[in-house]
């Protein structure tokens, strides 16, 4: 299983590093805002390719909306960017084939305009573009655009084969040890007399992905091992939708970020894009099913030598434990406030301020985390870890309650850390 996605991941690792420079927070800030139903389709196409997963996309939303998107193209992204990627599309033609490669995004932009069209047109009103909360000023400088200062080949690299692997890799290589042990210990398709098709096997893959926290790429290996037991390609696809675009901490996001209705609305559009996305691609099964592998699980590439697959497994394992290993010199080797000689040693002062963020799962949410507080007026400079859940704000004249509500207006919990033997622990 490692094998058989490990090249098509690792160039999608270098094409979402590429991404990563080339797509700044600010332009797509600068894109999505106003009514209308440009800056749905907008959303909708500038999410697609992203590379952010189920947990990274929700501060990355609250941001946009934050700076002016509408309520619209922020549930269009919402909906379309953590569905896909440039890096689980071509895990998904690898796994899966062309056919589910090419419908997956195609699913992703249906549901991304339709979502955003409902909420156009039944959203909650009187929360648009132009209220109060939107008028954040947006942060342009070297410290908020998302890099570092540094040569750009070294920011695709970094991102590419350091921060994306480190933030999925473990679920990734969780989903291939299931879906390998899926393939191994049980029959294939054993489940077919009950999720080889129709209305009710999708609507059980569907419910199925809901309560799973895992990213578009590494659900990819887990429908592969649930085509092995049988499911029908429009069942898998469902679960595909479902899994990576619902689960609470986005509908808690949605809810308040943009209003109970919509977030109504969007677990609809995710119901209903499931079922008819599924029910589309198991109708066009006549017409492609020789473009499907005949179980996920089960399809590999008759060109390719064992030692070839075994040497791409190889590479993949070593990129990830690699990005382990540098990301954590690079957290340790970065420019922090203390180091800086900005601040003392002490938890609190005039000058500093310590604050426990719960909630941050990757890189992606320490980043948007830092970029939100460094826009905050007085702020001077901002160190966020993932791995102590703390940030460290440093400036003139802070505003605890600014600081805390800015990082809450994010979807995460913030409180501030009141004394050295609080922020040990």
């Amino acid at each position: 299983m490692l094998g058989q996605m490990s090249p098509y991941l690792l160039f999608g690792f270098l094409m979402a590093g590429i991404l990563s420079v080339c797509v700044s927070p600010a332009l797509v800030e600068r894109h999505l805002g106003g009514r209308g139903l440009m800056p749905v389709l907008k959303a909708t196409l500038f999410g697609i390719p992203l590379p952010l997963c189920s947990c990274s996309v929700i501060p990355v939303s609250a941001s946009i909306r934050r700076h002016g998107a509408s309520p619209a193209a922020t549930s269009s992204f919402l909906l379309s960017t953590p569905q896909t990627g440039v890096d689980s599309i071509l895990v998904t033609w690898s796994l899966l084939g062309p056919v589910m490669a090419v419908f997956r995004p195609v699913a992703a932009l249906v549901t991304g305009l339709i979502g955003g069209g409902l909420v156009q047109a039944f959203g909650e009103r009187g929360n648009g573009p132009n209220d109060q909360e939107s008028n954040v000023p947006v942060c342009t400088e070297s410290c908020c655009s998302g890099q570092p200062s540094s040569n750009v080949v070294a920011r695709v690299l970094r991102y590419g084969f350091v921060t994306l692997p480190r933030d999925i890799g473990i679920p990734l290589l969780v989903g291939a040890v299931v879906a390998g042990a899926i393939a191994s210990l049980v029959p294939a398709d054993a489940l077919k007399p009950y999720l080889g098709g129709g209305v009710m096997a999708i609507v059980v893959m569907m419910i199925a992905g809901i309560p799973i926290y895992v990213c578009a790429t590494a659900s990819v290996p887990i429908a592969a091992g649930f085509m092995h037991l049988g499911a029908s390609p429009g069942a898998a696809l469902a679960f595909l939708i479902a899994g990576p675009a619902t689960n609470a901490a986005t509908i808690t996001t949605i809810w308040k970020l943009l209003g109970r209705r919509t977030a109504g609305l969007y677990l609809v559009t995710v119901a209903i894009g499931a079922l008819v996305c599924g029910l589309a691609l198991d109708g066009l099964m006549p017409f492609v099913g020789d473009y499907m592998p005949k179980t996920g699980a089960q399809h590999h590439h008759e060109m390719a030598p064992d030692w070839t697959v075994h040497l791409w497994a190889i590479t993949l394992l070593a990129v990830v434990a690699v990005s382990f290993i540098v990301g954590y010199r690079l957290e340790k080797q970065r420019p922090s406030a203390q180091n800086e000689g900005l601040v003392s040693d002490d938890t609190t002062t005039d000058r500093q301020l310590r604050l426990r963020v719960q909630g941050m799962t990757c890189g992606h949410c320490a980043e948007t985390v830092r970029r939100t507080l460094a826009t905050v007026d007085g702020v001077e400079h901002v160190d966020v870890s993932v791995g102590t859940g703390q940030a460290i704000v440093v400036g003139d004249q802070l505003d605890h309650e600014q600081l805390v509500a800015a990082i809450t207006d994010l979807g995460y919990r913030a409180e501030v850390i009141a004394d050295e033997t609080d922020a040990r622990c």
